[in-house]
């Protein structure tokens, strides 16, 4: 299956679709506390954030836990290198490196490290969207059809078919850019759900289309300027990766057939598609989530828009809102995208706000990856996800 078919970049890390059919993005973009400066970026005041809060004993022990569960995960799954940031509310409880950016250079991995975060932009493309429609600038209910090349796309990728293309509704003026950005644009659209990244890739677009920009300029002053992102940045075919970032980028590690670790090439170039094309920190996304949990880059009412699970005509709930996956699992709501670049990077990033936790995971091999369903939610079944959760419980 080809990897861009009359898009702007199918912008997911996946090496074969065909190989692997269970490859999803997600869950990862934590954060750090961002002093206010005032000064204005796309017409968006910086987040003003208090000063950082120190963290309670309860979280102290938890995260000293945790931190032993997650280096022994990491080691029995042949991790090189993981960044993690865990956030009570807006306070970083805990922010540590394990094992190698590089390991033949012998460079740590930090917090600060950046990495490929995969599908975990799908979060931040739900921001722009978003952010664009408050503007007035984008219906995310106007026919995709109406969008200059899409109908050439539909031309093409129905010669395709297979997993994403086989049933994708795209000859039809009923699918929506709310369709694609809720991953309800297969059969009849807004009926199911199935994981589409090669669709939702081409849904920045029409982002680009009612602006005038490139979405990586959009991307830039409409989230990581805003939320203080200083250590990330929009990568792709013709943007290339600014110096300071590749040269401190987490290299990418598989193991091969015989247990041996070894580098990776890096991800294919991609364009300047909606499903990926983030290099960033797990502090820069502790910083997102900070942000948002403040409505520095989205007022309440659409924040809870992009949080909500998409609704059939008949009243069924399905498990994904605006570029994040709604998960009931035990009574609660986890909201969460992961991030997968087979054979090079993965990622995780968790809300759970009944308990006022996120996680945010981010690793230089595809070790955090369980094997998620393409038409279902299970972030519970990552080892890594049922540990913290263990270690951070539901409040009393």
């Amino acid at each position: 299956m080809p990897h861009a078919v009359g898009q702007p970049g199918y912008t997911q890390c996946m090496n074969d679709v065909t190989r692997r059919r269970a490859w999803i993005s997600a869950v990862a973009l934590v954060v750090a506390v961002t002093s206010a400066d005032g000064q204005q970026f796309g017409g968006i005041a910086r987040a003003a954030f208090p000063p950082a809060q120190q963290p309670g004993p309860a979280d102290v022990i938890a995260s000293e836990r945790l931190v032993r569960r997650f280096d022994s995960l990491r080691l029995a799954r042949r991790v090189p290198g993981l960044a993690v940031v865990v956030l009570r509310d807006t306070t970083v409880v805990l922010a540590r490196g394990f094992g190698m950016a590089d390991v033949e250079r012998a460079v740590p991995v930090t917090p600060n490290t950046p990495f490929n975060i995969a599908s975990v932009a799908k979060p931040i493309a739900g921001v722009v969207a978003l952010k664009l429609a408050q503007q007035g600038l984008l219906d995310l209910d106007r026919p995709m059809t109406a969008y200059e090349g899409f109908r050439k796309l539909c031309a093409e990728v129905r010669g395709v078919g297979g997993i994403f293309w086989g049933d994708y509704a795209c000859d039809t003026d009923s699918l929506t850019l709310r369709h694609v950005l809720t991953m309800t644009a297969n059969g009849r659209p807004g009926k199911r759900f199935l994981y589409n990244p090669p669709s939702f890739s081409w849904g920045s677009r029409p982002m680009m289309q009612v602006s005038g920009v490139p979405y990586s300029t959009l991307v830039d002053s409409l989230v990581l300027r805003p939320a203080g992102m200083t250590r990330s940045a929009r990568k792709h075919r013709n943007l290339a990766l600014r110096e300071d970032l590749a040269k401190d980028l987490a290299r990418p590690y598989h193991t091969d057939s015989s247990g041996v670790l070894r580098p990776s090439p890096p991800p294919g170039p991609q364009g300047d598609g909606a499903a990926g094309g983030v290099i960033a920190t797990a502090m820069d996304l502790a910083r997102f989530d900070i942000a948002l949990t403040r409505g520095a880059l989205l007022p309440d009412s659409l924040r809870q828009v992009m949080w909500s699970p998409t609704r059939t005509a008949t009243g069924a709930v399905l498990p994904y809102g605006i570029g994040w996956f709604v998960q009931q699992h035990e009574g609660e709501t986890l909201l969460w995208h992961s991030g997968l670049c087979e054979g090079a990077y993965s990622a995780i990033y968790l809300r759970a706000p009944s308990r006022g936790i996120t996680l945010i995971l981010l690793a230089n091999s595809d070790g955090l990856w369980w094997d998620n369903p393409l038409d279902g939610a299970q972030i519970h079944r990552s080892p890594f996800v049922a540990a913290f959760l263990e270690a951070f419980p539901r409040r009393p």
